[in-house]
């Protein structure tokens, strides 16, 4: 199946240089194995049930979400035990340490994604009680 995306120049060129570092065949190949990964990723969270434990990381332009982040952050407050923060220019790298319920944590999770000032998430899963 062929498709088109739109990916701006330097993050292609970033991804170019990337595959092509790893020896992969092609950029079609790596873009497959990326979206694996993804998709996985995105399995792995939603399927977890109970009790979890995790860690997010997320990077954010600090001036344009902190509020809303703090509201979130307060309304997880049960779920978060601490946040580490630190800033690079306009930009804030956050990493929370949670536990709680899946669906509380995926909720938490998926709201951070919804945030257009968040640029990456990325859920770690450390414990699973079923």
């Amino acid at each position: 199946m062929r498709t088109s995306l739109n990916i701006p120049e330097e993050m292609l060129a970033e991804f170019d240089r990337t595959w092509q570092a790893e020896g992969l065949d092609s950029r079609s190949r790596a873009l497959r194995e990326a979206i694996q990964e993804y998709v996985e990723s995105h399995h792995r969270l939603e399927t977890a049930r109970g009790t979890v434990a995790a860690t997010i990381v997320f990077d954010y332009v600090h001036d344009e979400i902190i509020g809303e982040l703090h509201e979130l952050q307060h309304e997880f407050q049960a779920e978060i035990d601490t946040t580490c923060h630190v800033h690079h220019g306009e930009w804030c790298l956050e990493t929370i340490f949670c536990h709680g319920s899946a669906d509380d944590i995926r909720s938490l999770v998926y709201q951070l994604k919804d945030f257009d000032a968040v640029s990456r998430v990325s859920v770690t899963l450390l414990r699973s009680e079923t």
